[in-house]
């Protein structure tokens, strides 16, 4: 009872919705009381002047509910025609009035906001006292779903607001760890301890971003504040109202794809680096590697690179000694500059000006579109919309406005011509039927794919794409690595780079005895002992008690190393 009346007080007098609700049931049950009234009025009226009989008012009112809730007892009935009618009248009023709208009107102005009132009263307010170097996320979206995995896999704690608490409610029910609070608003972010986060990131519209970094700079100057931005034309706005790393993101995709493509150079392609060590692509078709063993290619003795896996066809494949490279794969690399230098000067020149037809002309169309002639290739662009082609109009050497399912605008766009396709647009239905389109026009192209949603990278890859994308995925990774210290070093989906302490059971051992690759499909990039990577790593190296694995895979494969080697003990974030 206690609970239940507190409730009822937060219901009546929090929610200004809830008051007026109140108001509207209460004027309807004095309108039926009203009725009730006159009915019992014309009852006397009728019993009186027409039938000549008396009654008390009591059993005026008594006759008038008896008929109105059609309990109909009987003891107390007319005999005139005018009284039989005014009874057909309060029957079917009653029905109407008090058997169907006024349940409706309880469930819908009282009961109904009651129950929701009491849902949303679950979602906390605030963290608990004392929380720290967490993270706090402004807003739960995919992006953050996606995060709060990541999070819970290496330990990091973290807090999401949520402006609607009704959603916060339903969100701590699914395990969230979540606030109800605004998320501009300076008393949500006191609530959250922010002074002692370990880092804020701003992933809502440009200017509540903007808003965000101003609040948290009044509260806490030394947490750093990551701003997603949608537009370029945002993120110096951004940085001047506070935030300490702008994460463009469909900028860094389009710059991320094109990456991917065949330009027609044969030569390794850094995607990211740890420290001083770089991560490389270099696709085999055309290099002295197709073909090969990767025992028999000899790149540790000959240039210091490691090959620490091969991608094919969407899947990263650990680089056992006796794997063969297939000439459609791409080999991934680890090394320093200086090493990765050298092993572009052991490649094919190549005749670099095989051109790129980019699918899709929005903005991660247009930052690929950018960076590709950037490095002089040769770009061709289609879209539907005029409006979104006049931004690489100028750019690209070539735009076709049309469908590109249609087979006359793709052909002029010349999908026979091209060494690569990379398919932009944000509708992975579409990617995935282009895919397969293209790849049946051209079967040797090279296609590159952004995807939105990670349930469609197999059927993306089913499709013919050789690599896949997700604006989600690159937000992940990009902001682990803030929190990691590092550029990002982004494979593909599903694809991750993870630093683990190294494990008691693995300390002394040669790292060709702990079959690490063939156990949970993790590929050893670099061993980390005093702060000094080595990438020179070998079967038999010794892995040292004190330092560090930096591994590539996906999150079931980093807990099936856990699970492994690290008997119950779970490393640190």
């Amino acid at each position: 009872m206690k609970f239940l009346s507190s409730d009822l007080a937060a219901f009546f007098f929090v929610s200004r919705e809830a008051r007026a609700n109140v108001r509207s049931l209460v004027t309807y049950l004095l309108f039926l009381g009203g009725l009730v009234g006159v009915y019992a009025v014309l009852f006397h009226v009728i019993k009186l002047y027409v039938e000549g009989e008396q009654h008390s008012w009591i059993t005026g009112v008594y006759w008038t509910l008896v008929v109105m809730t059609t309990l109909g007892f009987g003891d107390i009935t007319f005999v005139s025609d005018i009284g039989r009618l005014f009874s057909i009248v309060v029957l079917l009023s009653g029905v109407f009035f008090l058997l169907v709208m006024l349940p409706f009107l309880f469930i819908r102005l009282f009961y109904a906001p009651w129950l929701e009132a009491r849902v949303r009263l679950r979602a906390p307010r605030h963290v608990a006292k004392g929380t720290a170097r967490h993270v706090i996320v402004a807003q739960y979206d995919v992006l953050a779903e996606s995060l709060i995995e990541r999070f819970q896999a290496v330990g990091i704690p973290y807090v999401v607001l949520e402006p609607d608490p009704g959603r916060a409610a339903a969100l701590v029910g699914e395990g969230v760890s979540i606030v109800a609070g605004e998320n501009d608003a300076r008393s949500s972010y006191e609530r959250l301890e922010t002074r002692a986060a370990r880092l804020v990131l701003a992933n809502c519209a440009d200017t509540v971003n903007t808003n965000i970094a101003l609040t948290v700079r009044e509260i806490a100057p030394e947490v750093p504040v990551a701003a997603l931005a949608e537009h370029d034309d945002s993120i110096d706005i951004l940085e001047l109202g506070g935030a300490t790393a702008i994460l463009a993101l469909k900028r860094r995709l389009g710059e991320y794809l094109a990456n991917r493509v065949d330009t027609g150079r044969i030569e390794a392609h850094v995607i990211g680096s740890i420290r001083d060590v770089q991560i490389a692509e270099l696709p085999a078709r055309g290099t002295p590697l197709a073909g090969l063993l990767i025992r028999d290619t000899h790149l540790r003795e000959r240039t210091g690179v490691s090959v620490v896996g091969l991608w094919e066809r969407g899947r990263l494949r650990t680089a056992f000694p006796h794997l063969e490279i297939p000439p459609t794969s791409v080999v991934v690399l680890a090394g320093t500059a200086d090493q990765m230098a050298r092993l572009n000067e052991m490649m094919p020149g190549g005749q670099g000006d095989a051109a790129v037809l980019v699918i899709g002309a929005g903005k991660v169309g247009q930052a690929a579109t950018l960076s590709l002639k950037g490095k002089g290739v040769t770009v061709h662009a289609i879209d539907r919309e005029e409006g979104a082609l006049s931004a690489v109009r100028g750019v690209a050497d070539e735009v076709f406005a049309g469908d590109a399912a249609d087979r006359g605008t793709i052909e002029r766009a010349g999908i026979s011509r091209v060494a690569s396709v990379l398919l932009t647009t944000n509708d992975d239905a579409m990617n995935i039927y282009l895919a397969v389109y293209c790849r049946r026009l051209n079967p040797d192209i090279r296609i590159i794919s952004r995807i939105t949603h990670e349930r469609n990278v197999e059927a993306i890859h089913r499709a013919g794409a050789d690599f896949a994308l997700s604006y989600t995925s690159l937000g992940v990774e990009a902001v682990m690595a803030l929190l990691r210290g590092h550029t990002p070093v982004l494979l593909g989906e599903g694809v991750s780079f993870f630093e683990l302490p190294m494990p008691a059971g693995l300390a002394g051992r040669r790292l060709g005895d702990t079959a690490i690759g063939s156990r949970t499909g993790l590929s050893v990039v670099a061993l980390e002992r005093n702060g000094t990577l080595d990438t020179r790593l070998t079967v038999e190296t010794i892995l040292p008690g004190d330092g560090k694995l930096l591994m590539l895979g996906s999150l079931e494969q980093r807990q099936e190393f856990i699970d492994a080697f690290e008997r119950g003990r779970r490393p640190s974030a």
